[in-house]
């Protein structure tokens, strides 16, 4: 048994962890510290030189810490991980990594707002420049590449679109120029997707979301597949940066990430459910979700998704004003940002989520006033559906009386 790989559904319970090290603990325990001691003054000085392994301070490792960042290596088929306290922490880390004054970062053109919004401030300050492009072919890639590009920065699916990139077209064209590419991996988990496996070098998640899958939580991931890198960036930019994960949230990481597996195929099979219901709704004008057969897409999807996700987003006739009045009429279903929780969720992305972005960015990302965005939770899918049946009943006795 020992020389064959574990499946997910194992590794989410048992990597990074041995019982026998921590008195027969069952549980993962909490080390609830900010510094170790040293048995003498040598150790001391051989742990701070590197020559000797081991923990100096928690803000440089952490035992709980450390079986987090174990554990979700293993799932993404990476070298190693590095967990922080949210996940724009992550994605600021990484591209502070891999970028210096004057450099290029080509972005798939839907991204996060904060995401968005980081990318601005470091134009601003630092002069890194980057470029949203729709990355539907190799040959619009390559095009858009600069003699300053230096990383691919990718969200797929994307948020709050749900558009696909194609993963092996994006790692074609960074291998034959010599670039890093950056994967946002939180709308899938680990365990519907893993770039890694597709060549992409780093992957990371907002740990808050699927993760966790719990909303008690604000923490980041990023995976690497070269330990030696990962490890430069955890003694650089995490260690002098400070964008570190308590104990205490790592420990509810790794309670929350031992049901993933059954959480997301519960997430999926709810989605899909009420896919089919959002589809004979004659309010509703467009439907996204990655594993759905009319999607133009779906063929990307199967090749690099294991399944759609629990996450659908869709538009209402009637624009903003019907957009806002349908979530106000909802009662099971939460007005929330977030996603990947038990709860299932709504949205406004263009008021909300990417407010921050300017209305003509918006626009050419496709995140229309009439998009919404449901994270379709683990509730009973006919409870939901009832809730959504009551908001699209309100939404047609309005339209009715004011057309």
């Amino acid at each position: 048994m020992k020389n064959k790989p574990l499946h997910k559904d194992t590794v989410v319970i048992h990597e990074g962890y041995d019982d026998k090290q921590h008195h027969g603990s069952l549980a993962v325990p909490l080390y609830q510290t900010s510094t170790y001691s040293f048995e003498n003054a040598v150790q001391g000085e051989k742990r701070f030189s590197g020559e000797e392994a081991g923990n100096i301070y928690s803000r440089l490792g952490n035992p709980t810490v450390q079986v987090l960042e174990d554990r979700i290596a293993a799932l993404e088929n990476g070298a190693g991980a590095l967990a922080f306290g949210s996940g724009m922490a992550a994605v600021s880390s990484v591209l502070v990594h891999l970028t210096k004054s004057g450099d290029h970062i080509l972005c798939s053109r839907g991204i996060y707002g904060c995401t968005f919004g980081l990318l601005g401030l470091m134009e601003d300050k630092y002069q890194i420049t980057h470029s949203l492009i729709s990355m539907t072919t190799e040959e619009e890639i390559e095009r858009s590449i600069k003699p300053e590009t230096v990383c691919i920065y990718v969200e797929t699916p994307i948020n709050p679109t749900m558009e696909l990139v194609d993963l092996q077209a994006v790692v074609n064209v960074a291998k034959r120029h010599g670039l890093k590419v950056v994967v946002d991996n939180t709308f899938t988990s680990p365990y519907l997707q893993n770039p890694i496996d597709i060549g992409a070098d780093f992957v990371l998640h907002s740990a808050t979301k699927y993760i966790n899958g719990h909303g008690d939580v604000i923490a980041g991931l990023l995976v690497g597949k070269d330990a030696e890198e990962i490890q430069t960036l955890r003694m650089t930019v995490q260690k002098d940066y400070g964008a570190i994960m308590s104990p205490f949230d790592a420990w509810l990481l790794i309670r929350g990430l031992k049901t993933l597996p059954v959480r997301m195929e519960k997430h999926t099979s709810n989605a899909e459910k009420l896919l089919t219901y959002l589809k004979s709704q004659k309010l509703v004008e467009s439907i996204y979700y990655p594993f759905d057969e009319g999607n133009p897409q779906f063929e990307i999807a199967k090749r690099q998704m294991r399944a759609g996700g629990g996450l659908i987003s869709f538009t209402v006739k009637g624009g903003k004003e019907s957009a806002q009045l349908f979530m106000d009429k909802l009662s099971l279903i939460k007005i929330a940002v977030s996603l990947g929780d038990a709860e299932t969720l709504i949205q406004h992305p263009s008021t909300m989520t990417h407010s921050g972005v300017p209305v003509e960015d918006r626009e050419q990302m496709g995140i229309t006033d009439s998009l919404l965005r449901l994270s379709v939770g683990l509730e009973y899918a006919d409870d939901l559906i009832d809730d959504l049946e009551s908001a699209f009943a309100a939404l047609e006795q309005h339209s009715t009386t004011h057309s």
